[in-house]
């Protein structure tokens, strides 16, 4: 099968083209131009190189969050026009649970987790589930010194491998150096993750773990700084409102 691959959850994002597990072809975003302008040419020129069409891609596999606001609508809107016009399948995966599946390390329990801006971490945690991931609990939003603790209260006793492309964000935490003394640490993964999506998407598409095009949701975690607003609460920073423009 070939399965196209998208994550447009922020500005590390990439493309990725499979053939079954063999990867055919990946494009990084290692620009600052936004995806609205960036994603199709990117798809069209990585389908060329690797001499296929989008008539001959199987199913897609779509990194459906959480990350920034624009950047998940971008590329999940993308995939469900494409799914709609060719009648193909899509698979969507959690972006936390592409990092807990990157890991090279052998343990039961991870923890993932990435920068969300504001001083926060996207987290979730994961216990191996035959060869995947089952998530524990939910995936949240949180301060990295609270994101430990809650992890720390889902491990239940067990002890945690820690995962993340942006492994510093817990280093200054005191909850943090507790989790040290008991001998764990966070293993640097990559955040150019459309090839393990496109292969975890593909064992979706082969279980039939799909969705159509109006099926496929969004997973953001956080709420948009428009509900933000319309609930009462002060509106963030320039600064933060520009990082979500340009899926920060």
């Amino acid at each position: 099968m070939i399965v196209l691959s998208i994550d447009t959850c922020d500005l590390r994002g990439s493309v990725a083209v499979l053939q079954d597990q063999a990867i055919l072809g990946l494009s990084a975003h290692e620009t600052t131009e936004e995806y609205s302008s960036w994603l199709l040419p990117a798809v069209n020129a990585l389908l060329e190189k690797a001499g296929l069409r989008m008539d001959d891609v199987g199913g897609y596999a779509a990194a459906a969050g959480p990350g920034s606001f624009t950047g998940v609508r971008v590329g999940l809107t993308s995939v469900k026009a494409w799914a709609e016009v060719y009648g193909k399948p899509v698979a969507g995966v959690s972006r936390l649970e592409a990092f807990a599946a990157e890991s090279r390390r052998a343990s039961n329990c991870v923890a993932a987790f990435v920068d969300a801006q504001r001083g926060q971490v996207f987290g979730g945690v994961y216990r191996r589930n035959g060869f995947g991931w089952a998530k524990v609990g939910e995936e949240m939003v949180i301060a990295p010194a609270k994101f430990v603790e809650t992890a720390v209260e889902l491990a239940a006793g067990e002890k945690i491998l820690w995962v993340s492309p942006d492994a510093a964000l817990l280093s200054s935490e005191a909850a943090w150096k507790e989790r040290e003394k008991r001998g764990e640490s966070v293993e640097q993964v990559s955040a150019t993750l459309a090839g393990i999506i496109g292969r975890m998407g593909l064992t979706r598409l082969k279980e039939g773990k799909t969705s159509d095009a109006l099926g496929l949701d969004a997973n953001y975690v956080r709420r948009s700084d428009a509900e933000i607003f319309w609930k009462g609460a002060s509106p963030p920073s320039q600064k933060f409102r520009t990082n979500a423009r340009h899926g920060k």
